[in-house]
């Protein structure tokens, strides 16, 4: 159930989740297999763990009512085509680019929550988003280029973001009524056979020879990153948790610049600062936030 009061873990624990999510690309590119069984088996290794937090945690995974199926199977599909298209993306383009694609759900996301409130961004709301974009736009600036080696690694990050913020959507509507972790569990469950189909469908290599970046990024990608991040979105409003999955372009493309030699510019560091204080702004009046991100009675 979505808890009334928010908890003060709850913006710590989509920050550390926003890290946790920002190697996954890294792992996509380290791993032996082709990028959508990268993804089946960040899955698939996860769930077991899954499982087991959420019976340790009192929250054991159960088959809820029809309604909640429909709205948890629909964001598995979402969530499984995001993924596809996201890890085919990432070895196509620099790390930076792909997650701030990846990523550009956040605003769509961010947008629902103020349609869901029925009511228009205040004067506050409107400059922390025109400052994320803007810090977005100077992060991408100086790595992205429109050229035959990149476009189309561009464009699947794109088209999976643009799922990805159907997937937070649908996550947002699940969390009304369950908690977070059986959530995660089925949708991470009607996903696997998604994922296991497109894999085979595009005759990728499935098995692979090194386990090692796999299991990695199951752990991190799902256990920890999508855990909190489900997690924060039935505690924050969906502006906050939006401008929170912006972060992760900042720390990708810096792993980019440590692993791969991808450049990281003064722009970039400006892009990122931007990034940093339009979510400082969108936190600091917190219980203004709150009131107007929530439906009216």
């Amino acid at each position: 159930m979505r808890q009334s009061e928010h908890h003060p873990l709850a913006f710590p624990a989509l920050l550390l989740g926003n890290v946790a999510l920002a190697f996954g690309p890294w792992m996509v590119r380290l791993a032996d297999v082709g990028p959508v069984a990268a993804g089946f088996w960040r899955l698939t290794l996860a769930l077991p763990f899954l499982l087991v937090i959420a019976r340790a945690s009192g929250q054991p995974a159960h088959w809820p009512r029809k309604a909640l199926i429909a709205i948890v199977a629909t964001a598995a599909i979402f969530y499984s085509l995001d993924l596809a298209a996201w890890n085919a993306g990432i070895r196509l383009t620099k790390l930076g680019n792909s997650t701030l694609f990846g990523n550009s759900g956040s605003f769509v996301f961010a947008a629902y929550g103020l349609i869901l409130a029925h009511r228009a961004p205040s004067m506050r709301q409107s400059f922390s988003l025109l400052l994320a974009l803007g810090g977005a736009a100077l992060l991408m600036s100086n790595s992205y280029k429109v050229d035959p080696k990149n476009f189309t690694g561009d464009l699947l990050t794109l088209v999976a973001g643009l799922l990805y913020g159907g997937y937070l959507i649908f996550v947002e509507r699940g969390r009304t009524s369950m908690q977070p972790l059986p959530l995660l569990v089925l949708a991470t469950s009607f996903s696997i056979p998604i994922l296991l189909v497109i894999s085979l469908g595009l005759g990728e290599r499935i098995w692979p020879g090194d386990w090692t970046p796999l299991i990695i990024f199951a752990l991190s990608s799902q256990v920890i990153g999508q855990g909190l991040l489900v997690y924060s979105i039935g505690t924050l409003p969906p502006l906050v948790v939006g401008l929170g999955l912006l972060t992760q372009p900042a720390i990708s493309a810096t792993v980019g610049w440590l692993a791969y030699g991808e450049s990281l510019s003064a722009t970039d560091i400006l892009g990122a600062s931007g990034i940093a204080a339009a979510l400082v702004l969108v936190r600091l009046p917190e219980r203004g936030l709150r009131a107007s991100m929530e439906p009216p009675s």
